[in-house]
């Protein structure tokens, strides 16, 4: 019944569209990452539209959007399906090794990705339940590892803590270990290995109208990658230039 009541909710808020404050319910679904990432966003969101309602929903599985009753998801860009139309959403990502300082006093430091198959590695399960490999890529050269280790988790802030407490090193976003870098708390390896990817997207069906909350979003995504462009080319310029 879910695309059905979908379709209700969707003429409802057409019928709510011509009116002079925009009104409504929005419905996505988020990866738990991608959504603390999209947090300003959404709450610049409801304070331009506060008769606006955001009805977020979080989890690691990839789900048919459409079925589930939902007007958008987010995710990174290689895990949209292929049928969505995707609108991009944010910086590039990059994945970053890391572990303690108090680690790497007791291990070396690994060159190449094939090192890790010595060190003890914070493993990582999917929502489908298969452990993640970790991707590499260098010139051309791609290497996916499995690496070996006492711990199995599936959630980053679980990782982080059990690398900062030197129980090995982990695989995630920099989004997720940037405050440890600059703290000191974590220390960086293999950096070269690791280039950047496709950031995250927002993406809907497209064979269905698009309710004007969603195209509100929309606008306010593309609204704010003009912001970035525009202050990525100031700092580019000469300061001559200026």
């Amino acid at each position: 019944m879910a695309p059905a009541l979908s379709t209700i909710r969707v003429a409802i808020e057409q019928a709510g569209s011509f009116r002079d404050t925009l009104s409504g319910t929005l419905r996505i679904n988020a990866s738990v990452g991608a959504a603390r990432q999209a947090m300003p966003l959404f709450i610049a969101f409801l304070a331009r539209y506060p008769d606006m309602k955001l009805d977020l929903v979080t989890e690691g599985r990839l789900i048919d959007i459409v079925v589930e009753g939902f007007d958008a998801g987010i995710r990174l860009a290689e895990t949209v399906p292929q049928d969505m139309i995707a609108v991009p959403f944010g910086a590039k990502q990059r994945f970053a090794v890391v572990g303690s300082p108090v680690y790497f006093a007791q291990h070396k430091a690994p060159r190449v990705p094939a090192d890790l198959l010595a060190h003890r590695c914070i493993r990582t399960r999917m929502p489908s339940g298969a452990i993640y490999h970790w991707e590499f890529e260098r010139r051309g050269e791609t290497v996916r590892i499995d690496g070996k280790g006492a711990l199995t988790l599936d959630e980053p802030g679980l990782m982080l803590e059990a690398a900062r407490a030197g129980l090995g090193v982990t695989y995630l976003t920099e989004w997720n270990v940037a405050a440890d870098l600059q703290a000191g708390t974590l220390v960086r390896v293999l950096e070269d290995w690791t280039p950047p990817l496709d950031g995250l997207c927002l993406y809907y069906p497209g064979r269905r109208h698009v309710p004007a909350g969603l195209r509100a979003l929309i606008d306010m995504i593309r609204e704010h990658a003009d912001v970035q462009r525009e202050e990525a080319r100031t700092k580019r310029r000469p300061r001559g230039a200026r």
